[in-house]
């Protein structure tokens, strides 16, 4: 059946306002728009303008009214507790009343910030539900952040509340979160009013008395209570939250998030670009800290309908490599969105996908990758093993929903590796050199959106519009700067090829890492790998390969480092040839799963370079920096 991605995205980009009014229909509004797009709204705009509207009614409390009250809405796996829980639409509404209700009391209301602070538990979806009930603005942080990051944050938001935990559980090990909390207040100027923790079994905390509230004995009062919360009516262009981007240094960056556009977007995306319809199973394997987690865990299969799953475990070692499988096998998963890294620490354990026939697939339809490239080799290795459409697609926190993808729902276009396919409705994607003139098909160049940005993308950062248009929009003006580099080719695919950071300049030649890295990932014994630039006097800058191997591998690690450089010279050519190859046991990754290309290249270049925040296990960089410093090169 042919696709009707084309006549879709033509019908658009024809009347783009009356497209996202028809989108909107599928959203209860309290007052409707005055005007669908306000262009002199804002910095560049604002979508729905003089609309009144609450995403927590549209998440909740309207699928009870409709019919679904006793269909399970939330289902919180937990591998590591070894634990379960499942929520109806109803149980769902009647935890997030009775948090709100905690909330109020406390004196929360209308665009006052609360900062969320947790690990993957089902109350940080109850949390983020409930500051929406209430017209607060959350801002969830990435649990286990340390205290001076977090104490930065609480400065930028200014929560009137903190909603944390005792600790949050990693694989073999218990973080406590409370002594990081605790830290973080006392580091930051902003002291918060009050604060509401959930105690784990795992591990309990001291309360402050006076600040701290217990979360079970406060919400199980307005529970036995009765207490209900009425949605508070926001302006579509109101906040609905403030996220801070990973490994923000300084001043942190918040983007923030509307109510009303967010809503639209992320309705309409569930099952036209991912293919699910309301009352299915929808797994995206993320985290509540990241955007991904705001988007696709929490907000949009809810205001779909659908079932979600927050899931608190690992793709390996919770216990194995099966863990993805016996979760979609359990819940009847119909479509999984998890990170590129998720699926090559799969394939490193269980490289010939023995895990995979183990348990009942027959519900799964499709898998998607998202967070990083989805470099050929792991896309093609899970097509085989699944025997599913692999969709790779490309957003970013800034734009909140995909701006690239193979539209599941419009019906599937043809697969390109390497491509995320085509620019999804909203986004009038451009590539530009860097004087800002359009390039030419399948020339590399910085990609960039149109103004304006469709509804669900951030209109400015968080009290900071000046710094919004300087970082986005200054340089290349009319357009919005994704910061990556790629291109566009005569079938109008979209290629990323890389952070405009990784496009490296050697003897005059400018080379994609992200492609150089297609190729060393294509050796059969390479289960994930990284390319930076060293400097060098002579060239600029000469690619250095670091590689993980598969397990199981007993090759000598000498050779196979020889076999990538010259698979990579052979399929490039003599100007990609590396300085060196490095064989390491992990790379270095923030949480969300993205490679820490840029801290990596400063320990090679012996620049000045500090702990990302965000890092998973900062060990690494250690091993790595010694690895260098054996053959010369680095930090000595």
């Amino acid at each position: 059946m042919p696709s009707r991605y084309h006549e879709v995205y033509d019908g658009w980009a024809s009347d783009p306002e009356g497209f996202w009014a028809e989108a909107a229909r599928a959203i209860d509004w309290f007052k409707p728009w005055d005007k669908v797009f306000d262009a002199e709204g804002g910095v560049y705009g604002q979508w729905f303008t003089g609309a009144q509207c609450n995403t927590c009614y549209n998440a909740l409390d309207r699928h009870v009214a409709s019919g679904r009250a006793e269909q399970i809405a939330l289902i919180h796996d937990s591998p590591i507790t070894g634990t379960q829980q499942k929520f109806t639409y109803a149980g769902l509404m009647a935890e997030v009343n009775a948090l709100a209700g905690v909330l109020q009391d406390q004196g929360v209301g209308k665009g006052d910030r609360v900062i969320i602070y947790m690990p993957m538990v089902a109350e940080a979806a109850f949390a983020m539900l409930a500051c929406a009930r209430l017209g607060a603005i959350h801002s969830v942080v990435f649990g286990g952040f340390a205290a001076k990051e977090l104490a930065t944050r609480i400065d930028d938001a200014t929560p009137r509340l903190i909603i944390s935990a005792s600790c949050g559980i990693e694989p073999g090990r218990v973080v406590a979160y409370k002594p990081l909390l605790d830290g973080a207040i006392e580091l930051a100027t902003h002291k918060p009013q009050a604060c509401v923790i959930l105690q784990r079994p795992q591990l309990s905390c001291d309360l402050v008395p006076g600040r701290d509230l217990d979360y079970a004995e406060t919400v199980g009062a307005a529970k036995a209570a009765g207490r209900t919360v009425d949605c508070v009516p926001v302006a579509a262009t109101d906040p609905l939250y403030v996220l801070y981007t990973s490994g923000t240094t300084g001043q942190p960056k918040g983007v923030v998030r509307d109510n009303g556009g967010h809503m639209v977007a992320l309705k309409w995306s569930m099952e036209n670009e991912f293919g699910v319809k309301p009352g299915e199973v929808f797994w995206a394997a993320s985290d509540v800290g990241w955007v991904v987690g705001h988007s696709y865990i929490v907000y949009a299969p809810l205001l779909h309908g659908a079932t979600t799953i927050l899931f608190e475990g690992k793709p390996v070692g919770t216990p194995d490599a099966g863990t993805f499988w016996r979760v979609i096998s359990e819940h009847g998963v119909v479509a999984l969105f998890t990170a590129p890294t998720a699926f090559r620490a799969i394939k490193k354990e269980d490289p010939q996908g023995l895990f995979v026939p183990q348990y009942d697939l027959s519900k799964f339809r499709t898998l998607f990758l998202a967070g990083e490239r989805a470099d050929p080799e792991t896309i093609k290795w899970a097509e085989n093993k699944l025997k599913v459409p692999v969709i790779d697609h490309w957003w970013q926190t800034e734009t909140g929903h995909p701006i690239s993808q193979n539209p599941v729902g419009l019906g599937l276009l043809p697969v390109k590796y390497g491509s995320p396919c085509v620019p999804m409705p909203g986004y009038d994607v451009r590539v530009l050199d860097d004087a800002g003139h359009e390039v030419g098909r399948s020339t590399l160049g910085n990609v960039v959106i149109k103004l304006p940005l469709p509804p669900g993308c951030l209109p400015t950062l968080w009290h900071a519009d000046e710094r919004f248009f300087n970082a986005y929009l200054a340089e290349f003006p009319g357009y919005y700067k994704t910061a990556d580099a790629g291109y566009i080719d005569d079938e109008g695919y979209l290629f990323i090829m890389a952070r405009t950071d990784d496009i490296i300049n050697v003897a005059g030649h400018r080379l994609s890492t992200g492609g150089m890295e297609e190729v060393v990932a294509e050796h059969p014994d390479v289960a994930e790998c990284a390319v930076i630039g060293i400097a060098d006097a002579m060239k600029g800058q000469i690619p250095c390969g670091f590689i993980v191997l598969n397990s199981g591998v007993a090759r000598d690690t000498g050779t196979i480092e020889k076999e990538v450089v010259s698979l990579v010279r052979d399929r490039i050519g003599p100007v990609a040839a590396f300085k060196m190859v490095v064989t390491i046991k992990r790379l270095p990754k923030t949480r969300s799963g993205k490679i820490l290309r840029g801290t990596m290249q400063k320990i090679a270049d012996r620049e000045e370079w500090k702990m990302p925040a965000t890092i998973d296990d900062p060990v690494i960089l250690d091993e790595i920096s010694e690895a260098l410093k054996a053959r010369g090169i680095g930090i000595a």
